[in-house]
């Protein structure tokens, strides 16, 4: 295939053309030439007012449903949003019907991907049907391709088990992942405990439940040594326990979701359970502490946290409602409102070695990895924006900035024009 792109702004810190406008002419998924008025004979071409493309997009907790829950969404059909939102690689959570926790599980999933635009990094789970009883077989997912081990949105109870994890994931240079909530602390709560929870008699999970069990988390790393990521931090507290960490040379990373960074628990006033989501939406003292460990670098990652809800599950009274809301079509969107276009793309193309994807610059003779977006375009977010199946948004009627129209990766291109 050869491909040549028309007057696109590049924007890539690691590039000789960071903020150049040019043509990029592309060859069996390889960059040929970049320049001005490439004469080059294509099979398409693509020439869109405004159009910026940058370094492929990575996001580090993506959910499908499949296998067991296609109804929410199908690996298939989650990949092309994907594409469609700018991503090239995602990492796939354990979040399914039977969960994700033996080698031919990973190969299953790897199976179901393979040919895609969009490259499929599995997480294994990290104990037997995500029960934190006993370790999964860490291993034999690693040998089939798992990037790392983590029970998608369930706490590691026991302290002597993840112990155990990081110890025994040494062997193999895994990465091991503990989600950040202390269950007998959290209680029955199910948003935010402060003022909000109160007004509107709902139950509440207070920082505290986040803060102690990554001290907790931390202490156990520092004892073990090994290799530690903690997923969707949203406090204040968790912030400053993971820069003290990380000022002590302990091996850990985090991830904040973007709704966390964005939205706070003002949403709730409406009992819209499409803002019920794990952790909760918290204070803009939290938010405002999250976006700047994002800017100083001791939040290392932004995610979508895309985790597709069917209805049932969802548009039900807000105490019997699922979390988790839909991410991946409003990620850039949502993200350009708060951050530059530059800070925008340097964060949601950072950290891939941390989950063994690759990192490529955009220059001659480097393959093609790449997605298209339009950072001036202003909209509010709707339903005709949403390409999931599950239709569970927290961003539904938000104002946003900029949007992602597709990708070139794998020598295949995805765009809407």
């Amino acid at each position: 295939m050869k491909l040549l792109i028309k007057s696109a702004t590049i924007v890539d810190q690691q590039s000789d053309y960071h903020l150049k406008q040019a043509d990029i002419f592309i060859k069996d998924g390889i960059i040929i030439k970049i320049g001005s008025s490439i004469k080059e004979k294509a099979d398409k071409e693509i020439n869109i007012q405004g159009l910026h493309v940058s370094q492929g997009w990575f996001d580090t907790s993506v959910s499908f449903g499949e296998p067991g829950y296609e109804e929410r969404e199908t690996i298939e059909n989650g990949l092309k949003t994907a594409a469609f939102s700018g991503f090239t690689d995602v990492v796939l959570n354990a979040h399914s019907n039977p969960t994700i926790d033996n080698s031919s599980a990973i190969h299953s999933i790897k199976a179901k991907a393979q040919g895609n635009a969009v490259n499929l990094l599995p997480t294994g789970a990290l104990t037997v049907k995500t029960e934190s009883v006993d370790l999964a077989e860490l291993y034999d997912m690693g040998n089939a391709g798992a990037v790392s081990f983590a029970d998608y949105k369930k706490p590691v109870s026991n302290p002597n088990l993840l112990k155990i994890a990081l110890q025994y994931a040494q062997n193999f240079d895994g990465l091991v992942q503990s989600f950040p909530l202390e269950k007998k602390i959290a209680g029955k709560g199910i948003v935010n405990e402060h003022h909000n929870s109160t007004l509107l008699g709902l139950k509440g999970i207070p920082n505290l439940a986040e803060d102690l069990q990554i001290a907790r988390d931390l202490y156990l790393l520092e004892y073990t040594g090994g290799k530690l990521h903690i997923p969707t931090i949203s406090t204040e507290k968790s912030v400053a326990l993971i820069k003290e960490a990380k000022k002590k040379g302990l091996d850990v990373t985090c991830s904040v979701a973007i709704h966390n960074l964005i939205l706070t628990d003002d949403l709730l006033s409406e009992f819209d359970t499409r803002a019920k989501v794990l952790p909760p939406l918290r204070t803009k003292k939290d938010t405002k502490a999250l976006i700047k460990g994002l800017k100083e670098g001791t939040i290392d990652f932004v995610t979508s946290d895309h985790d597709p809800i069917d209805i049932e599950n969802k548009k039900v009274e807000f105490d019997n409602a699922s979390y988790g809301s839909i991410g991946l079509e409003s990620a850039f969107g949502a993200l350009h409102t708060i951050f530059s276009t530059e800070e925008t793309i340097e964060i949601l193309t950072r950290g891939r070695s941390r989950f063994k994807a690759e990192n490529i610059k955009i220059a001659e003779k480097e393959t093609a990895k790449l997605s298209f977006f339009l950072p001036e375009v202003k909209y509010t977010f709707e339903k005709s924006d949403i390409l999931s199946t599950s239709q569970n948004s927290i961003f539904l009627g938000q104002q946003l900035k900029g949007k992602a129209i597709g990708i070139f990766n794998n020598n295949q291109l995805i765009i809407a024009e």
